[in-house]
């Protein structure tokens, strides 16, 4: 079972003595024993004595759970760190005279107890324990006519779970009142675990951090800018829930609630350190996690290291765009990138210092709040100190613009798009006049321009102009032949079954480019959804002209995959050339790629099991047949989760055959080009350029370990070890717990245990570090068909299976020209 929802089985033991308490209340003359239950009056929660295993073990606790949703979900635990132990008998919760909550056995020794706030030997005449319809126990002190405030209230001693209501809180003048949620030890034992959530207690600008139990904090979301917190947009652009932050006096209190009052939704932080919102939809559907906190590689502090940005949109970090350059000079970002980065000219205090804007960043970690400065004269004070690097103007409190600056270097920077804030950044005087003299550059050439189009001479040119290309378009396929590099590839092709479209067809058919016709977009260009003259529906990849998809991969693409036809293929249906212009139509899959559905929290619901175990397979199938059963040898060098593309019945497709090779037989061949995507290149291809059949099986073994998972190998982070997705793999593999790798969604469908974990075997099989030692793809086919691969041997430690470092994998240094290694390509498409 998925530890991220949260899911205990109970059976209830009904005492004998007494029947089962119904009511929202229990007074100090009742007790509550062990098979009894308190209800709150909307019958929303419940609360009573449960065991977190089955079967039972050995510890019980009074907790208060979900009423009527089974498995049970237990959102708050009294003795998390008392249990009560087997053997005690006649265990009941009681209250006393002066509201003290108290859990206790048959000779009235006391196993746990909890005193109201203010406690005294005089207070609570008449106390009063109830469950209210929030899910809060509370403890009132009633006399015969009316109850008062709460003495106690469950609220404030939170546990994994933040219910509708409850709130993190800190007070900057004590310290000591501090309310965050602690995770569980493991999904059956509710002791306190290693992760906490809540306030960041060392800087007073408010931002909420995890942090482990020695101290380390591992992300972070903040500071608050007096709508959201910094590098957050999604807890406020959120449609199903909102989030409220208050301050009173030293105080800082957080909470949220949802949109619609019906909806069930609360906030855990698992044993393994995830922070999710769910939602319970259904009895037939669960809990669904509708947003998770900590769900990328750019989520962890200090990822990029000092003055280096990670991006939302690419899980490799950048360099700040002026005036600043990577550290290490081994490849940064493409393995390490915490080493960060430097400045090319050195500050000086006292020579023109300045600072320069930078928009839509998540600012950075370590604030300092100077207090109710305005912009300007923030600016200056900072300038003023030496180790002032940064600074912007929030308003924190919703009262008016407060300074808050950063000293010394700057870390956990991050873009936000469509969203972040203002950050001023100190640069040198070098690097400010270098910028501002190419601003001047910009400012008369635009000039220039508008001058000159505002004369008759160029109104004259450009008429003739217009004629001339006029002319030009009605001779435009004799000129492309002439004029063309590609000229000798169009007539070669021309007897083939790939048509060769024309530009105005192209145009057309896309509504004149139209963005809204944009359905993906990449470093080759953009992908089109278009509809030809006859009414068929295509994709349009038009590349750019700085495309890295060059002459020679636009001719690749096109003879390759017009000789090749199966039903895991996707089917070319022509091409275009004009002029610069270089276009590839291809059929139109309305699923869109696999990565848009596996990686997305909500889309990922669309493949259960079933249909992922049906996309292995048809992949499989796809590269046996480009590796054996066509007329050519052909590796793919490119296959990963965008390249593969889905129809109306979830079939697969594999796409982009650009950086493809033909191979005359199985021997391994050399490039000194090394193009392909991080986290899906073997270890051979990488660091040699050595590349065969093989290699497209690593690919493999690394997209089966992602579809089984819903995680990327690429910015995988897991809070307990710096491994990457492959590492956890082998890792759970390892110790006997293969199936914890499995998407927690997949939990709840109709799965066989054994085909997941005969896809795993075969994952791991797949990515191993020497090529010899992974199957071939008629191997993999014949695993993934077969009912019983435990003769198979079992897999050794992966190729590649230490995150984003080398080290362990037998290369101590990058021998190659790191030029031709870092042609790496990053494509995101949103469908096809």
């Amino acid at each position: 079972m998925s530890a991220c929802f949260w899911v205990f089985t109970f059976f209830y033991i009904y005492a004998s003595h007494a029947p089962p308490i119904t009511t929202m209340s229990l007074s100090a003359t009742q007790q509550l024993h062990d098979g009894e239950t308190l209800v709150s009056r909307n019958q929303r929660f419940e609360m009573g004595f449960f065991c977190p295993s089955n079967p039972c073990k050995d510890s019980k606790y009074l907790g208060i759970w979900y009423k009527d949703i089974a498995p049970l979900t237990v959102v708050w635990v009294a003795n998390r760190k008392r249990p009560v132990r087997r053997g005690s008998s006649g265990v009941h919760l009681v209250i006393n005279d002066y509201g003290v909550v108290i859990i206790q056995d048959a000779s009235k020794r006391v196993i746990w107890r909890k005193a109201p706030r203010g406690y005294s030997q005089s207070m609570g005449r008449k106390p009063l324990l109830q469950l209210l319809d929030t899910g809060n126990l509370v403890v009132r002190d009633c006399d015969n006519l009316s109850c008062g405030e709460c003495i106690f209230e469950s609220f404030n001693l939170p546990g994994d779970t933040l219910l509708p209501g409850m709130e993190l809180s800190l007070d900057y003048g004590s310290r000591v009142r501090y309310n965050a949620i602690t995770s569980w030890r493991k999904k059956d034992d509710p002791f306190d675990g290693e992760f906490k959530f809540g306030f960041d207690k060392v800087v007073r600008a408010p931002q909420l951090v995890l942090t482990k139990e020695n101290g380390v904090r591992l992300s972070r979301w903040g500071p608050w800018d007096g709508r959201r917190f910094s590098g957050m947009n999604s807890l406020k652009d959120n449609p199903v829930l909102s989030t409220t932050l208050r301050f009173d006096g030293d105080e800082v209190i957080f909470k949220f609630a949802p949109l619609n009052e019906s909806m069930l939704l609360r906030f855990v932080l698992s044993p393994l350190g995830n922070l999710e919102f769910l939602w319970w939809k259904s009895k037939n559907d669960g809990w669904l996690t509708i947003l998770t906190l900590n769900k990328d590689n750019c989520d962890r502090i200090g990822s990029c290291g000092s003055y280096g940005i990670c991006y939302s949109d690419d899980p490799s970090c950048r360099c700040l765009e002026h005036g600043f350059m990577a550290i290490s000079s081994v490849d940064w970002c493409g393995f390490e990138c915490s080493s960060g980065c430097k400045r090319k000219h050195d500050l000086n205090c006292s020579n023109g210092d300045g600072f320069l804007k930078y928009g839509q960043m998540k600012l950075p970690d370590n604030s300092t709040v100077w207090g109710a400065l305005s912009t300007k004269e923030c600016e200056s004070k900072c300038a003023k100190k030496c180790n002032c690097m940064a600074y912007t103007s929030l308003n924190m409190y919703g009262n008016g613009s407060i300074c808050v600056v950063w000293f010394d270097d700057l870390s956990d920077l991050r873009v936000i798009h469509g969203g972040g804030n203002d950050l001023y950044i100190r640069m040198s005087h070098v690097e400010l006049e270098s910028i501002l003299h190419k601003k001047r550059k910009k400012i008369i050439l635009f000039v220039a321009i508008v001058f000159l189009s505002t004369t008759s001479f160029v109104l004259i040119v450009a008429a003739i102009i217009r004629v001339v290309c006029m002319l030009k378009k009605s001779k435009k396929k004799a000129l492309v032949q002439e004029q063309s590099p590609l000229t000798e590839f169009i007539s070669q092709e021309e007897d083939s079954d790939c048509n060769l479209f024309d530009l105005d067809e192209m145009t057309n058919a896309t509504s004149n480019w139209c963005s809204s016709n944009e359905i993906g977009e990449g470093g080759f260009g953009r992908v089109y959804r278009g509809q030809l003259a006859r009414g068929e529906e295509v994709a349009i990849k038009r590349l750019a002209e700085n495309s890295w998809q060059g002459i020679q991969e636009f001719k690749n693409e096109v003879t390759l995959i017009a000789k090749l036809q199966h039903r895991n293929l996707v089917k070319l249906l022509g091409y275009c050339i004009e002029g610069n212009e270089r276009i590839l139509v291809y059929e139109y899959l309305p699923n869109h790629s696999l990565d848009q559905i596996i990686f997305d929290q909500v889309k990922r619901r669309l493949l259960m099991w079933d249909g992922r175990f049906k996309i292995i397979k048809g992949v499989a199938k796809g590269l046996l047949y480009l590796h054996d059963d066509s007329r050519l040898r052909i590796i793919h060098r490119d296959l990963k989760a965008s390249n593969i593309l889905l129809d109306r019945e979830m079939n697969p497709k594999i796409s982009d055959f650009g950086l493809a090779r033909i191979l005359a037989s199985e021997k391994e061949e050399t490039t000194n080009r090394v193009i392909g995507t991080h986290g899906y290149m073997p270890p051979e291809y990488l660091m040699n350029g050595n590349f065969s059949t093989r290699s497209d099986v690593y690919s493999f073994g690394v997209l089966v370990l992602e579809i089984i998972s819903g995680k990327k190998n690429w910015g995988f982070h897991h809070p307990d070890h710096n491994l990457n997705l492959l590492g956890h793999a082998w890792k759970l593999w390892t110790t006997g717990r293969p199936l914890e790798l499995m998407d927690p969604l997949l939990v709840e469908s109709n799965i066989k245990e054994d085909d997941v974990i005969k896809c795993i075997h075969v994952g791991l099989l797949c990515v191993q570090k020497q090529p010899e030692d992974r199957p071939i793809m008629s191997e993999v086919v014949n695993m993934l068909q077969g009912d019983n691969i435990v003769s198979v041997r079992q897999p050794d430690e992966p190729g590649f299976y230490a995150g984003r470092s080398l080290i362990g994998m037998g290369f101590s240094t990058m021998e190659r020209d790191l030029d031709s290694v870092n042609e790496v390509t990053m494509t995101t498409l949103t469908g096809r």
